[in-house]
């Protein structure tokens, strides 16, 4: 199977701060790939430096067989769904939805996506007036927009309830068979283990874990997940 995503010994550090340390990674097409760990754990500089965001100091990154950091055309290919965005306060979902699309080559129907993920009503709302989690739905739908091979999405359910978590879920499911690779990152074990295919944990910049999420739970001796990604990351209460 293809590698769309491929890092190798990716080092960066801020200072005296090894904020990633020696990172080596690879997703294959079609499947979710969930990078793991604490607030702090470097989870934001190794996501930065494979968009090509960040530079770093050390070690090699490819996404789609393009280098992030000089190919400005992997742009068009790529999908990211930050956790906290900013926009001007008054702009409706329609405007929104229009400007981003106007960004890209060939992007799909914005219409089409509010209505899949539950927004079809709200696109004459400016984005202020959107409850939490119909904003993170939104901020999907524009990682979307570019009709992506590649989507990275952050905490990408935060402030979803239990019904929207599970319909976002069955969605990303669907696009994922239909050849989407998706790279996640999130603080909700249970979404990791209904979606993700493989998972690496970082604790403090450096990768303790990499593989299937049954390979966690057999390598830690723990039955849940939860339980199992607490004692690999260091986070385990004694």
């Amino acid at each position: 199977m293809e590698e769309v995503i491929k890092a190798e010994n990716l080092t960066k550090a801020y200072g005296t701060l090894l904020a990633a340390d020696h990172v080596s990674l690879r997703v294959k097409r079609g499947t979710a790939f969930g990078l793991l760990g604490a607030n702090g754990a470097g989870k934001s500089t190794v996501i930065e430096c494979i968009l090509g965001t960040k530079q770093p100091d050390g070690g090699t990154v490819s996404v789609l067989s393009l280098n992030p950091g000089k190919d400005r055309c992997l742009f068009q290919q790529v999908g990211v769904q930050f956790q906290e965005c900013g926009y001007q306060p008054e702009i409706k979902v329609s405007e929104l939805c229009e400007e981003t699309a106007c960004l890209y080559k060939a992007p799909g129907d914005w219409r089409m996506l509010c209505e899949k993920f539950g927004l079809g009503d709200k696109t004459g709302a400016p984005v202020k007036s959107l409850s939490g989690g119909q904003r993170q739905r939104l901020f999907i739908v524009l990682a979307l927009l570019p009709r992506p091979h590649v989507v990275f999405l952050d905490e990408l359910t935060t402030g979803l309830d239990a019904k929207a978590r599970r319909d976002v879920w069955k969605i990303l499911k669907e696009l994922k068979d239909s050849g989407l690779t998706i790279f996640l990152t999130s603080h909700f074990m249970d979404e990791v283990e209904a979606l993700c295919d493989e998972i690496c944990i970082l604790h403090k910049g450096r990768a303790v874990f990499y593989g299937t999420v049954a390979q966690a739970k057999e390598k830690s001796g723990c039955e849940n997940f939860e339980d199992a990604y607490l004692k690999l990351s260091g986070e385990e209460i004694e």
